[in-house]
């Protein structure tokens, strides 16, 4: 299912905006400060906020817009531009392609890396997953799960090991298998920033070492349920750690959408992908003029 069709989660928000704008005698200063409002309380940061309404209200005042269809329509645009990241926005088809995938437990990670071997073994590519999520229990198991589901192969080591040395492993048996992807599963705790940072830089050299016709992508992945969270994690694993972009996970039904829109604008981070569901084809490659079309039930 698209996530065009799963708008569930867009609701509330296209209720509040079309109920502001639609069928209003007058456009006045109280509909940007209730637009403001409403944006807000959606997850979009403050930041974020003042700078669409600030916009609107300027061109509104400038132009002398006065149908309120105009008003929507250039609401719609300004966030399309926020979160419009152009080239950045996709993944490299530059392979072999190496993907790091980081985010804290408990927020889809595993399952995310699952559905991306899924969609590049769809799309006829030799994959292989690197299990260096060495610290968590059953980590590994449970990515054996995944990469059996997508019928993939994996490298691991036991529990504990240095996420380094499997990387190491995977690096040389990709090269050795002629694969074109490697998916690795790592760094899924902030605990210790810098054991953190210093772990991934570690990973990287062994890729330039061990792999380096290969290019790279570190993803984040961030659960959209947790809201303002989800948001000071994105902070939190930029500032140790050089994200080419986002995944959103489970946005299907409960998370408001807003958060889509403070990560890309005021972190500067692509959104790369969406999940909309737990089955292996509900990951969506994100679209922002599609997103936001879904707010605007268009």
């Amino acid at each position: 299912m698209s996530l065009r069709e799963k708008r569930s989660f867009f609701g509330r928000l296209s209720d509040k905006i079309g109920d502001l704008i639609i069928g209003r005698a007058s456009i006045d200063e109280e509909l940007f400060d209730e637009l403001e409002e409403v944006l807000i309380t959606s997850d979009i940061g403050m930041e974020t906020t003042l700078s669409i309404i600030d916009r609107l209200r300027t061109e509104v005042k400038a132009e002398f817009i006065t149908n309120p269809a105009r008003v929507q329509q250039k609401l719609r645009g300004y966030m399309i531009d926020v979160m419009d990241k152009g080239d950045r926005l996709k993944m490299s088809d530059n392979y072999p392609l190496v993907i790091l995938v980081i985010g804290v437990n408990g927020g889809g990670k595993t399952t995310t890396i699952g559905k991306l071997a899924h969609m590049y073994k769809s799309e006829g590519k030799k994959v292989m997953l690197a299990a260096a999520d060495t610290f968590r229990a059953a980590a590994a198991e449970q990515l054996d799960i995944w990469a059996k589901r997508a019928d993939v192969s994996l490298i691991k080591h036991n529990d504990g090991a240095d996420p380094s040395a499997v990387l190491f492993d995977a690096a040389q048996a990709a090269r050795a298998r002629g694969i074109d992807v490697l998916i690795c599963d790592t760094a899924g705790r902030l605990q210790n920033k810098k054991n953190l940072m210093n772990e991934l830089e570690k990973m990287n050299k062994v890729l330039h070492k061990e792999f380096p016709e290969s290019t790279r992508e570190t993803l984040l992945v961030l659960d959209a349920t947790t809201g303002k969270n989800a948001i000071s994690q994105a902070k939190e694993f930029g500032d140790v750690a050089d994200i080419t972009g986002v995944i959103l996970t489970k946005l299907d039904g409960t998370a408001k959408g807003g958060i889509a829109v403070t990560i890309a604008d005021e972190y500067d981070m692509p959104i790369k992908f969406v999940g909309v569901g737990e089955g292996m084809e509900d990951l969506e490659t994100f679209d922002p003029v599609d997103f936001i079309g879904g707010i605007f039930n268009e």
